[in-house]
């Protein structure tokens, strides 16, 4: 049964990716009636195999059903489009983890991956920053886990406590902000994705110059603060060659450089949205990257084979990430529909609110929600339906994408109960409450602080 129900979930997710690809490239729109089945049945087959936490957010999205059954008309329309919402995150998902399984057993990734954390301290924290978004690009939340593991590997390798525990410390966190500085621009992430899905008006290709300038500050802040307070040692460290020279990242390179050409030129050349592109460009690539894996044992049949083993055994594997994921999803966007109506029986009116406020606001909010739990594609999905329209608070929809990715870049940071946190906590030895409020928490404050006059800045004098 168990198997069974493994491969009903690979086959459902790549039925539903294969439907909002259809969506958003605006082809057979008689298929797209059945993609809120098909999402009611996957998540009735996940509930049955994931652990009580996961659960708890198919009670809660239960739950908002019931409730909006009771209290709204348009209760079918509402639960339709929270359904969409989770389709779209699965299908997004499924695509991401497809360049995610052929990139983790990549000799080219590994030695990439070595060769950085293998750097001297002079040029480590910079160079794992770096690794870390090139990395997020391909791996998502795999580059955390493939970086982390190197990284302790080369810590644990020394000797002196001393010098172990500051070298794993601060190459954690250069991983770390190394990823969550993606967030703010890489068509790939979930951040701009959601963002841009949920603000009437906005595009990747306006978001893409200003998302680099946030990367730009939450990585140079993290890089500085690095410097200055950098560990004063009682012993001398022996010092080690890295492994490899920079050509080792010249696959690495290639790789992101045919990413990033092809999302850019087919929004250029297509109306499709970023994240249609993305469905679609990203499992390509996969592909053809899987062929030239195995280009001297028999590619094709090799490759069908790791397609059929991705499909039927990997993706069943991120059971307990999608059923969050697509929860946070539905819960945001149906439970916003109660939600709005809790906050106009309070007299709170956000329109009255200066726009510099509300923008300061969406930087803030998402990473304090992240202090009780709050996933941001939750606090994203909930908060957006309240935000007056761009225009009506007299900026431009990039604006918001700004204000939106930053406060979701520094959640990541800061929030004890993300990924990331959790991750960086594991490979640590410590708790993820540790990492986001000791180890990030001066860095999350001074982040915050630049970024609320950046996205100011953006809005009204950009």
């Amino acid at each position: 049964m168990s198997s069974f129900a493994n491969r009903m979930v690979g086959l459902l997710l790549c039925a539903i990716t294969l439907l909002v690809v259809c969506r958003e490239w605006g082809i057979a729109d008689w298929t797209q009636p059945a993609k809120p089945w098909l999402v009611l049945l996957l998540v009735s087959i996940l509930f049955f195999q994931v652990r009580l936490s996961r659960k708890a957010f198919v009670a809660v999205a239960l739950l908002i059903g019931i409730a909006l059954f009771a209290t709204d008309p348009d209760w079918r329309g509402i639960l339709i489009r929270g359904l969409e919402t989770s389709a779209f995150i699965g299908a997004f998902f499924t695509a991401l983890s497809t360049l995610r399984t052929v990139a983790q057993t990549s000799p080219a990734i590994q030695r990439a991956g070595t060769f950085l954390a293998g750097q001297p301290p002079g040029r480590r924290y910079a160079a794992l920053t770096l690794g870390g978004q090139a990395f997020a690009l391909l791996l998502n939340y795999g580059a955390l886990q493939l970086l982390g593991t190197l990284a302790t590997t080369n810590a644990n390798a020394e000797p002196n406590p001393e010098i172990r525990g500051h070298r794993m410390r601060r190459m954690l966190l250069a991983i770390q902000r190394g990823f969550v500085s993606s967030l703010p621009w890489s068509p790939l992430s979930f951040a701009v994705a959601i963002t841009i899905s949920v603000i009437p008006g906005a595009d990747w290709g306006k978001a893409l110059v200003p998302g680099l300038v946030t990367s730009v500050l939450l990585a140079g802040i993290g890089w500085l603060l690095d410097t200055i307070f950098k560990p004063r040692l009682t012993v001398t460290p022996v010092r080690s060659a890295p492994v490899g020279t920079w050509a080792t990242m010249l696959p690495l390179a290639g790789l992101l450089a045919v990413l990033l050409v092809g999302v850019v030129s087919l929004s250029a050349l297509t109306q499709v949205r970023v994240v249609g592109i993305v469905a679609v460009l990203v499992p390509c690539i996969a592909v053809v990257w899987m062929l030239l894996q195995h280009w001297g044992e028999n590619p094709v049949s090799t490759t069908r084979t790791r397609i059929k083993t991705y499909v039927l055994q990997e993706l069943p594997g991120y059971r307990g990430e999608l059923t969050l994921l697509m929860m946070a999803g539905f819960i945001g966007t149906a439970g916003s529909q109660l939600f709005a109506p809790m906050v106009q029986a309070t007299g709170f009116d956000p329109s009255y609110l200066p726009s510099w406020v509300i923008l300061l606001l969406l930087v803030w909010i998402i990473p304090l929600g992240g202090q009780i739990g709050m996933n941001p594609i939750l606090a994203v999905t909930l908060i957006a339906p309240l935000i007056p329209a761009a225009a009506d608070l007299g900026v431009q929809p990039t604006a918001l994408v700004v204000a939106i990715t930053s406060g979701w870049a520094l959640s990541g940071a800061s929030s004890p109960f993300t990924a990331t946190t959790l991750l960086i906590g594991s490979f640590g030895g410590i708790s993820a409450t540790r990492v986001g409020l000791v180890w990030n928490g001066a860095y999350t404050l001074i982040c915050g602080l630049v970024l609320s006059i950046w996205v100011v800045s953006f809005a009204y004098l950009f």
